[in-house]
C-alpha cells in the first residue's frame, strides 16, 4: 500500500493516560500524534487509559493532524482490548509494536476489514533483532494494498536493549540496522520515521540526531516533548530549491496538454510520472497545499 502524501516530519508521542496532554495535543504544530497505550502507560492504568482515549476521540472526532494510536502487542494481556479500543476511535492509523513477522500486520488488517474500517492504516514499529532480520518480508507488505501498511517507526531504544549494544551519541552501533530499515521501506513505498531522542533538555544533541536522520533518509522523527517539534519540522523539511523544483514539476503536469502524459520535457529534461509522485511528496513534507 503506497503511503499517503502527508508530512511526517514530527511525530509526537502522547500518553493516553494523560488527559491534560491529550487535550493540548490538538493545538501543537506537529505533523502526527501517536496516542500511546503501550510504553507510556503503566500496567495498572491500561484500562483507564483506553477509556480516556475513547472519551477524547468522542469529544474530538476530527483533526487536521494525523492521529495514530499505539497499542500493546497482540500477544500481551492488553493487546486485544487495546486494538478494539483503538479501532473504535477510528484514528488515521494504528501503530503495532515490536513487529517481527508479516503475519501480525496481516492479522490486524484482516480485523480492520472485518470491522469495516476502510480508512484506518497500519504503522509498524521495528525495534527487535527479529524485526531487522525479517525486514524484507515485512516491508514487502507495502506493495500489497490489503495490508494497510504505510509506515515504519524505528524503536531505537528497544533495539539497543534487545541487542545488548550501547547507544552512544551518533548511534554508531545502530547505523547499519537503521539503514536496512530505510532501504527496505523505500523499496516498497513505505514512509519511515526515526526513533526518539531521549533527553529533551539536550537541544544540541537532539538537533544533531535530527540532522543525522535526514542524511540517513528518514521522513521524520518521533518525539517525546513538544519542545522538539519546531526543529524536527525544520530539519526534515525540503530545501527551497527542492520545493521550487517540485512545484515546477507539479505545475507542468497540471497543464491541460500534459495531464494524460506519462513523460514530459521540462527545462531540457525528461520528467516521468514517477518524478511527479516524488514532487508531490516533497511539497507535502513542507505542508504545502499544492501537493
Amino acid at each position: 500500500m503506497q503511503s499517503s502524501i502527508r508530512p511526517r516530519r514530527s511525530v509526537l508521542y502522547v500518553p493516553a493516560a494523560n488527559a491534560k496532554a491529550m487535550a493540548k495535543s490538538g493545538t501543537l504544530d506537529c505533523d502526527a500524534i501517536v496516542y500511546d497505550l503501550e510504553d507510556a502507560v503503566a500496567p495498572g492504568a491500561k484500562a483507564d487509559a483506553r477509556e480516556a482515549l475513547k472519551a477524547y476521540f468522542d469529544a474530538n472526532p476530527s483533526s487536521t493532524k494525523q492521529r495514530v494510536i499505539r497499542v500493546n502487542g497482540a500477544g500481551t494481556e492488553w493487546g486485544a482490548e487495546d486494538f478494539k479500543a483503538a479501532a473504535a476511535c477510528r484514528p488515521d492509523a494504528i501503530l503495532l509494536p515490536k513487529v517481527e513477522h508479516p503475519l501480525g500486520i496481516l492479522s490486524a488488517a484482516a480485523e480492520l476489514d472485518r470491522l469495516g474500517l476502510e480508512g484506518v492504516q497500519l504503522w509498524a514499529m521495528i525495534e527487535t533483532p527479529l524485526g531487522i532480520v525479517n525486514i524484507g518480508d515485512i516491508a514487502r507488505l507495502g506493495a500489497q494494498p490489503d495490508s494497510r501498511l504505510v509506515c515504519f517507526v524505528v524503536g531505537s531504544n528497544d533495539l539497543a536493549k534487545e541487542t545488548g549494544v550501547p547507544l552512544p551519541k551518533g548511534r554508531s552501533t545502530l547505523l547499519h540496522w537503521l539503514l536496512q530499515v530505510v532501504i527496505h521501506a523505500r523499496a516498497y513505498g513505505l514512509d519511515v520515521v526515526d526513533g526518539v531522542y531521549n533527553d529533551f533538555r539536550d537541544q544540541a544533541g537532539f538537533e544533531a540526531e535530527c540532522e543525522e536522520g535526514v542524511v540517513l533518509g528518514f521522513d521524520g522523527k518521533t518525539l517525546i516533548h513538544p519542545s522538539q517539534i519546531a526543529f524536527a519540522n525544520q530539519a526534515f523539511a525540503p530545501s527551497p530549491s527542492e520545493l521550487a523544483e517540485a512545484q515546477r514539476i507539479v505545475s507542468a503536469f497540471a497543464q491541460p496538454e500534459n495531464t494524460d502524459k506519462g513523460v514530459i520535457a521540462l527545462e531540457g529534461k525528461m520528467v516521468e510520472r514517477l518524478h511527479l509522485d516524488i514532487a508531490r511528496k516533497t511539497l507535502a513534507k513542507a505542508g504545502s497545499t499544492q501537493a
